[in-house]
């Protein structure tokens, strides 16, 4: 998704994909399109909008750095590799929130901070302030040239919202994604391929960094809602000095891996023990932090919000001397195990409300899949997360009556339950 940098060609596409109809409610019928991905819903009436001036961008974002943290503590297994979106988790429950009510909202609101108004404005400007493509390039093919032209960074952000075909949804919550998020309704068969054509567009959408976001989904499956976030960027100076040299991991063994290093002038801060370098990438507002805890310290603790905010007012610009290891994994979230331990709860069950999308809806799963690599040229770096919804059925019994032995019966009447008949059932076979 981006709004500043769409040429006019790209502008008019996506006004013309974009366009809901703003009835009541929306009937969606569509079939499969190209590439395995099904085709969006066209309707004339609602295009992409810019955001406000004055959309809380920096309430939300305090309260984004906040939900990534407590996320962070609760996924993160104790001294394994982690990595996550907290922007693309947060867009995604974004668009859930606004076909949100009751406790429900409620609860959205206070585990990812949510501002109290201005929310989809506020992630429409961030996703505008930080995307440069939609749909981001085809992966390049061979080595690097150390000496060649360093590429512009390429950051895509995508949201799409899959109904079942001719499921009825909320006009209001329609126009809210096709307003501020620019998401692309695609109707889809969750008896037949709807898994494969969602992980058909994740797989476009992130330059085939993630080929799938659902391995499976049932046929009951009534929507899912997706979001993509896709970063590649040159470093604005390669590191080319590589050579192993030693890691010690927090059981204190001691490895040898592939280490970069470099001497730059660049920004630098430490504050409370903590230690921080700042490693900007070729063009646009975009740069890596390196963070040290103190000696003993939990790197995790140093992503707080209060931390951050510290070290964000105590960098200085000077020479400094960097080595850092280069690294590539990825890591798999079940947010629908996550979120409720941090008190998104009513959502994934069936009292949750949903009711501005469809009534009845709750989310039956939630998954986030992140992945990086960084070496000495730059940092390449996809996120996906789904939320696949389902329709509530009766209510879990809490009681349980089976008459298999001899009962009695009354049939009652009135306000005060007057008995007309009584009796008893001893032998029901009997005449």
């Amino acid at each position: 998704m981006h709004v500043g940098h769409l040429d006019t060609a790209t502008a008019t596409r996506r006004a013309l994909l974009l366009g809901l109809a703003a009835a009541a409610a929306v009937p969606l019928v569509g079939c499969g399109g190209e590439d395995g991905g099904p085709e969006l819903v066209t309707a004339a009436g609602v295009d992409h909008v810019a955001p406000p001036a004055d959309a809380p961008v920096g309430a939300t974002a305090d309260g984004l750095t906040a939900f990534g943290h407590r996320v962070f503590q609760a996924a993160a297994e104790p001294g394994k590799n982690f990595v996550a979106s907290p922007l693309s988790i947060a867009l995604a429950f974004s668009m859930v929130r606004a076909g949100a009510g009751g406790t429900t909202a409620k609860e959205l609101d206070s585990v990812f901070g949510f501002p109290a108004t201005g929310r989809d404005q506020a992630y429409n400007a961030i996703s505008a302030r930080l995307a440069t493509v939609d749909i981001p390039p085809e992966p390049e093919k061979g080595p690097r040239d150390p000496n060649g032209k360093r590429n512009p960074p390429v950051v895509s952000i995508g949201n799409a919202l899959f109904p079942r075909q001719g499921l009825t949804i909320g006009a209001d919550f329609l126009r809210t994604l096709a307003e501020q998020y620019a998401a692309g309704v695609r109707p889809v068969d969750f008896g037949g391929d709807a898994t494969k054509q969602i992980n058909a567009w994740v797989d476009r959408q992130t330059a085939g960094r993630i080929k799938e976001v659902f391995d499976t989904l049932p046929a009951s499956t009534m929507l899912v809602l997706a979001n993509t976030i896709y970063f590649k960027a040159d470093w604005r100076a390669y590191f080319l000095d590589v050579a192993d040299a030693a890691f010690t991991p927090a059981d204190g063994t001691v490895i040898q891996t592939p280490t970069m290093r470099a001497s730059l002038r660049t920004r630098y801060a430490e504050t409370g023990g903590v230690t921080a370098v700042e490693l900007p990438y070729a063009e646009g507002p975009y740069a890596m932090w390196l963070i040290l805890p103190p000696p003993g310290g939990k790197p995790e603790d140093t992503l707080a919000g209060q931390v951050l905010a510290r070290l964000r007012g105590s960098f200085t610009e000077q020479q400094v001397e960097v080595a850092f290891p280069k690294w590539d994994f990825a890591s798999d979230i079940d947010l629908g195990t996550v979120l409720p331990a941090l008190g998104v709860k009513e959502a994934f069950g069936g009292g949750a409300d949903f009711s501005g999308i469809s009534p009845g809806l709750f989310i039956a799963k939630a998954v986030h899949k992140a992945n990086i690599t960084v070496d000495e040229y730059g940092t390449e770096a996809a996120a996906v997360t789904g939320i696949a919804m389902a329709m509530s059925g009766p209510p879990t019994p809490t009681a349980r009556f089976v008459a298999d032995r001899p009962f009695a019966f009354a049939i009652v009447g009135g306000p005060d339950r007057i008995p007309l008949f009584i009796g008893r059932v001893s032998d029901p076979s009997a005449k």
